[in-house]
């Protein structure tokens, strides 16, 4: 199933991730393929392992959404 992964939706990818979430290489290659379709214009959200400062640069994330919405 692994080829036709380029096939499938993203709704049927993100349930292909689920039901191999044990299977670490069939998970990679359908996670791949997933992030491979985000777009390059959207917005990027760092996870905060990726953070030299998470707490701090979390923080400030929030605050500039904040004031965004309180706009």
């Amino acid at each position: 199933m692994t080829q036709d992964l380029d096939q499938m939706t993203n709704a049927e990818l993100k349930q292909y991730i689920s039901a191999h979430r044990n299977d670490e290489e069939a998970f990679r290659a359908a996670l791949e393929v997933l992030i491979s379709r985000r777009d390059p214009n959207t917005p990027y959200q760092p996870y905060p392992f990726d953070l030299t400062d998470p707490e701090g640069e979390v923080q400030a994330i929030l605050a500039k959404k904040l004031r965004k919405t309180e706009q």
